[in-house]
């Protein structure tokens, strides 16, 4: 349609690049949520200091869960069947990373409700799981895109996963498992110095500081498991940019040799950038944990999020969701989208609302910014 500006293979491209931003927004103001859930079991020992930690993140959680909101809509509006596959593929372990999402909440709201000593320890164990489980899985779904996920497409284009929950746990997957959560606790833990002080401030700093360090090593170890033993995926066909939305037009085949992902690095350099800010971030993450300078390395960890996770976009791109059963069926930003009438609709309206709720999450925090102490939780009705 004349109206319509930019091209169909622009669009693809820069909703390529959104989902990228969405998904990063997620993992960086969620991330430090799920991180101090998990982190609540080591860095608290009393009742106080357990509400003190809940209470540093009680009044923005909901807010940062519109970033996987936002991120679950890109996906179903602008990669149906990205969306398709991956939601009914990897439907068990969605399952148990909503179980864990819907869990936290509940813990949130039902701890405080009563006094006794058991109620409060179990909720603070639902706590626990609902900030591991969910980084965890999303960590695991990670890994299973870089090795490739057993689903294909039939003529008529109907999918057929052959997968199963327990195969979705191979070892790599459980390394980039690892990865997410040692990369959210360190976030948590930068939060917790920077919100809190004296007992929990200084345990905070120690997991951390240690949990940093775990993310830089196994983020190392991941990307060397990618470079010698991971063959990658590539299109063996005429890349059509602008083509109708169907899987089965191209060619695809399993590299022969170890570091398949790797060519884009080598025909995009600048990208070398962002593995190098995961890993560095993740250093000065550590070093300013135990510095105690908790809003430098809170901007160190997310800087490490963000560069991980682009990591793996710009390696696989043009691929979204690569077929380890059907090489052919795998998805790629060229041959999953909407149309191109959708995919500009749905710009101008990003472009309407996303600065909104940039606009209004900037003013939460700096009307929450400060130090969360126990008085200022006895003055407040509304303390967890």
């Amino acid at each position: 349609m004349e109206f319509i500006a930019l091209d169909y293979t622009t669009l693809r491209v820069i909703w390529w690049l959104l989902l990228g931003i969405l998904l990063v927004g997620w993992a960086v103001m969620d991330g430090f949520d799920l991180g101090v859930g998990t982190l609540l079991p080591f860095v608290a020992r009393t009742d106080d200091e357990r509400r003190l930690v809940i209470n540093t993140v009680g009044p923005v959680w909901e807010g940062n869960q519109v970033w996987l909101v936002l991120g679950g809509g890109a996906i179903f509006a602008a990669w149906p069947p990205l969306y398709a596959v991956s939601f009914s593929g990897f439907y068990l372990a969605v399952f148990l990373m909503l179980f864990g999402l819907i869990l936290r909440p509940v813990a949130f709201k039902y701890r405080s409700k009563m006094p006794g000593k058991r109620w409060r320890q179990n909720w603070d164990r639902a706590l626990f799981v609902g900030g591991l489980l969910p980084a965890l899985i999303a960590g695991v779904a990670v890994g299973n895109v870089l090795v490739g996920v057993p689903f294909h497409f039939d003529d008529s284009m109907r999918i057929f996963y052959t997968g199963t929950l327990i195969g979705l746990l191979n070892p790599f997957a459980l390394v980039a498992g690892l990865v997410s959560v040692a990369m959210v606790v360190s976030h948590g833990a930068a939060m917790l110095v920077l919100k809190t002080d004296g007992p929990v401030a200084e345990r905070s700093a120690r997991y951390g500081s240690v949990a940093a360090l775990a993310s830089f090593v196994l983020f190392a170890a991941a990307g060397a498991w990618v470079a010698f033993g991971l063959p990658g995926y590539q299109i063996t066909s005429q890349v059509v940019t602008d083509g109708p939305t169907n899987p089965l037009l191209k060619t695809v085949e399993l590299g022969s040799v170890a570091g398949g992902w790797l060519r884009n690095y080598s025909s995009m350099p600048a990208t070398v950038v962002f593995p190098l800010i995961g890993l560095l971030g993740a250093l000065a993450s550590a070093v300013l944990l135990r510095a105690r300078r908790g809003g430098l390395a809170f901007l160190a960890s997310g800087a490490s999020i963000a560069g991980i996770i682009l990591t793996v976009g710009f390696a696989i791109f043009p691929f979204l969701l690569p077929s380890s059963s059907q090489p052919i069926s795998s998805l790629t930003v060229w041959d999953s989208s909407s149309s191109h009438l959708t995919l500009w609709i749905m710009l101008l309206a990003t472009a309407i609302f996303l600065p909104i709720i940039i606009a209004y999450t900037s003013w939460v925090y700096r009307v929450m910014k400060g130090k969360t102490t126990a008085e200022e939780m006895g003055d407040n009705p509304n303390a967890y």
